[in-house]
C-alpha cells in the first residue's frame, strides 16, 4: 500500500465527498493562469475547519505524504502545481469573514476569502482592501505569494497589510503569529515570515489584515503619451515629487491594441497611463493638476478623467483583462508574464531594454505594469508548437531578470518564485542566503512535505 493509500484510508472517512479521487473531480484543480504545464493532483483534499487542517497534517506528515496549498489557481509561476504523491489542499472552502472591526481598521478572515467578497462585506462600513493583483484572488493565496497589484503604489503590498496570522504547521501545530496592534517588537517576525513563503511552511487558515477608509472621491482615467520614455519618466517624476497617486499602470501599444480588440474599447494606440487619484474633491483636483503640469514636458497629451464609477469599473476592467486579451492575439496562445521590479530611477532603461529585447528576438509580447512601485511586466504570446519561440522568450526572460538585479532589482515584485524562478532565487540573493532559508525550512518541516519543489531547485 502506497504512503497516499494508507493517508486516504485515514482521510477518506473523515471528510467524505471533500477527499476527491476520482478523475473528473481532480481535474477540475488543474487549471492555472502561468505558463507551466499543469499536473492533475493525485487525491484533492477540500477542509472546511481549522481542526480538519490540523488533522489532515497531522495525518499526511504520519503517512509521509507531501501536501500542496490551493487558492484559485492563479499561480502564475507554478507555485500551487500538484506534486506527485501528494496531497492538494484546497482552502478555497474556508472563506468567512470572522470579523471586522471599523475602529481598529482590520479585519479577520479565513484563507479562502476572495478580495471582491472582501470588499463587498465591507461595502457597508466604509472601509476597503485595498490590495488588487488583478485576478478575484484568494487572501491565503495572496499572503502566500506576497503579491500586490494595481494599488500598490500608495497602499503597500500584502507584506504591509498582514498584521497576523494563524498557521497550521507540518505535524498540525496551530500557531498564531504577530497581533492586531499596529506595530510590534516582540520577537522575531513569524508573521512576515509564513508571508511571502508560498506554503512551504505550513497552511494559513486565518489572517488579520488592515483597512483602509474608502475614498471621498476617486478620480480615474487614461493618458497617452508620443512614447515610452516620456510615459516611465512621467512616472518617476510623480513618484519622486510625492504625488500620493493610487494607482499608476503602463500600457505599451501592443497592449492598448490587444485590450481595444478584447475588450471593446478604443484608445489610441500609444504608450498610455491608466491613473487613478483618491482623496478629497480639492484634493483630487489638485493632484491632477500636478500630474499635468508633470506630463507636459514629457509628450503628453490630454489626461482624460473621470468621476464616474461605472465609468472606472470599465476601464479598469479592461485592465485586469490584459493577460486574457494577450493571449487572444494568437489563436490557440499560451501566455507567460514575466514579474520584474527595479528601483524607480532606473525604471525607464529597464523597459526600454525589455521592448528592444523584444522585439529583436522578433516576438509578440505586450509590456505593462504596476510602474508606480518599479513593477513590470512582459507578456509573451506564444504557440504551443513554436519550440524556438520559447527558446528566444527564455532567453529574453533571463535579461530582464539579468538587468533587474545589476541595478539592485527583483527577479519577481509580486508572482513568488513557484517552480519558474528557483534558479534566479540564488542569483539574486546567493548560494549562502539561499542555504539559510533551507536551513529554516528543514527546522519548521524536517520531512520537506510541504509544497515540495517549490521555490528551491532540487539538489
Amino acid at each position: 500500500m502506497t504512503d497516499l493509500a494508507r493517508l486516504s484510508e485515514t482521510m477518506a472517512g473523515r471528510l467524505g465527498a471533500r477527499w476527491i479521487t476520482h478523475e473528473a473531480g481532480r481535474a477540475q484543480f488543474m487549471a492555472a493562469e502561468g505558463h507551466h504545464a499543469a499536473g492533475l493532483p493525485d487525491v484533492v483534499a477540500q477542509p472546511r475547519t481549522v481542526e480538519e487542517v490540523q488533522m489532515l497534517m497531522a495525518a499526511a506528515q504520519g503517512a509521509g505524504v507531501a501536501v500542496v496549498p490551493l487558492g484559485v489557481g492563479t499561480s502564475l509561476e507554478g507555485n500551487a502545481g500538484a506534486v506527485a504523491g501528494a496531497v492538494s489542499v484546497d482552502l478555497s472552502g474556508m472563506n468567512r469573514v470572522l470579523e471586522v472591526a471599523p475602529e481598529d481598521l482590520l479585519c479577520v478572515v479565513e484563507p479562502g476569502v476572495t478580495r471582491e467578497a472582501l470588499n463587498e462585506e465591507l461595502r457597508a462600513t466604509g472601509l476597503f482592501f485595498p490590495i488588487d493583483p488583478g485576478a478575484n484572488a484568494t487572501l491565503g493565496g495572496m499572503i502566500s505569494t506576497r503579491a500586490s497589484g494595481t494599488n500598490a503604489v500608495r497602499y503597500g503590498t500584502m507584506r504591509e497589510n498582514v498584521l497576523g496570522l494563524k498557521v497550521v504547521l507540518p505535524d498540525g501545530t496551530l500557531i498564531p503569529t504577530g497581533s492586531r496592534a499596529r506595530k510590534s517588537a516582540a520577537g522575531y517576525d513569524l508573521t512576515h515570515l509564513f508571508t511571502g513563503s508560498e506554503g512551504t511552511l505550513g497552511l494559513i487558515v486565518e489572517a488579520t489584515v488592515r483597512l483602509h477608509g474608502i475614498p471621498e472621491a476617486v478620480l480615474a482615467g487614461t493618458w497617452r503619451f508620443d512614447g515610452l520614455d516620456g510615459a516611465v519618466q512621467t512616472v518617476i517624476e510623480t513618484i519622486q515629487s510625492g504625488v500620493p497617486v493610487a494607482r499608476m499602470e503602463l500600457l505599451d501599444p501592443v497592449a492598448i491594441r490587444a485590450c481595444n480588440a478584447f475588450a471593446g474599447l478604443t484608445l489610441a494606440e500609444q504608450p498610455t497611463l491608466f491613473v487613478e487619484l483618491h482623496g478629497s474633491p480639492q484634493s483630487v483636483r489638485e493632484q491632477r493638476t500636478q500630474l499635468e503640469a508633470i506630463g507636459a514636458g514629457h509628450g503628453a497629451g490630454v489626461l482624460t478623467m473621470s468621476l464616474d464609477r461605472d465609468e472606472q469599473r470599465l476601464l479598469w476592467r479592461a485592465r485586469h483583462a490584459a493577460l486574457p486579451a494577450a493571449r487572444a492575439m494568437v489563436a490557440d496562445a499560451v501566455t507567460w508574464s514575466t514579474d520584474i521590479c527595479v528601483p524607480i530611477s532606473k525604471l525607464a532603461e529597464a523597459i526600454a531594454r525589455a521592448r528592444a529585447a523584444v522585439d529583436a528576438a522578433g516576438l509578440l509580447a505586450p509590456i505593462l505594469g504596476h510602474v508606480g512601485d518599479g513593477n513590470y511586466h512582459v507578456f509573451f504570446v506564444l504557440r504551443r508548437d513554436d519550440p524556438v519561440g520559447w527558446e528566444k522568450a527564455r532567453a529574453v526572460n533571463e535579461q530582464l531578470i539579468d538587468y533587474a538585479l545589476s541595478v539592485g532589482g527583483t527577479c519577481t515584485g509580486e508572482h513568488g518564485i513557484g517552480m519558474g524562478k528557483r534558479a534566479a532565487l540564488v542569483r539574486e540573493h546567493g548560494a549562502e542566503a539561499v542555504a539559510l532559508m533551507r536551513r529554516i525550512k528543514a527546522a519548521i518541516d524536517p520531512g520537506g512535505l510541504m509544497n515540495p519543489g517549490k521555490i528551491f531547485l532540487e539538489r
